[in-house]
């Protein structure tokens, strides 16, 4: 195995740990996470926590392709969220990436990020609809989305889990994660519009996201409502298909 290290400078002296962890890595750490294309797992390296993304070997093809063509994802999460933080954009530290490359191919790769102690994600919002300050929450996550969008970030990634929110005495912080899917390029109102599609099929949450988006943009409510429920329709009506075409054939 040919393991390359890019360590930011102020983890370089300790590589050999992060070795030691990649080459025993089942072993390593608490896990966070354990999917089917990556595994998430909190560890400790000369007293600082941090997470570790370990991205699973990609099918045939990508392993060419990401050895060649395109960047790894553990080396397009470490440089996109340099480019979110020097944007002012919330996410958490980066600290290493490393990729196994074999021959022609990119077998597994790894991320490392600072661990960051949050309080809820957006997710949250959906689940406890009378959670504290949850409008206010909303609104302020609304604002962090123009923010972004202003900054010309699409997130591709934008669901759900993928915002962790910080409550810092009553005021609200916003860090993104699963950084590796993202373009930076200024974008269209149709864009910002669909970029809603995946967080939330409740309506009254899109319509306090789109009350407060359009007085941020200087579109009307109604403009931006309808365009934000539109995509937010078609993405859950695709979504419906897709789960009742998986259990009816896979029966799951």
């Amino acid at each position: 195995m040919a393991y390359t290290y890019f360590i930011s400078e102020p983890f370089r002296a300790y590589q050999k740990q992060f070795s030691k962890l990649i080459s025993d890595f089942e072993n390593q750490g608490k896990v966070i996470y354990d999917g089917s294309r990556n595994t998430v797992k909190e560890i400790e390296i000369a007293g600082n926590n941090l997470n570790v993304k370990a991205f699973k070997v990609p099918h045939f093809i990508n392993q060419l392709a990401y050895r060649w063509v395109r960047k790894s994802k553990a080396k397009r999460s470490f440089e996109h969220a340099e480019t979110l933080l020097s944007k002012d954009i919330g996410t958490p530290k980066p600290v290493a990436y490393v990729e196994n490359k074999e021959g022609l191919f990119l077998k597994d790769s790894y991320y490392f990020s600072q661990q960051l102690t949050y309080n809820l994600t957006y997710r949250t919002l959906i689940d406890e609809p009378h959670y504290p300050d949850h409008e206010r929450i909303l609104r302020e996550f609304t604002r962090f989305t123009f923010k972004m969008h202003e900054k010309e970030v699409l997130f591709k990634d934008h669901s759900p889990g993928n915002t962790l929110i910080v409550n810092q005495s009553g005021r609200y912080e916003f860090y993104l994660v699963d950084l590796n899917r993202m373009e930076f390029r200024k974008l269209t109102f149709e864009e910002r519009m669909k970029n809603f599609d995946r967080l939330t099929p409740k309506k009254e949450m899109v319509e306090i996201m789109s009350d407060e988006y359009a007085k941020l943009s200087g579109n009307t409510y109604q403009i931006v409502f309808d365009k934000m429920w539109q995509y937010t329709s078609e993405f859950r009506e695709k979504y419906n298909r897709k789960k009742a075409l998986k259990k009816k054939y896979l029966g799951k």
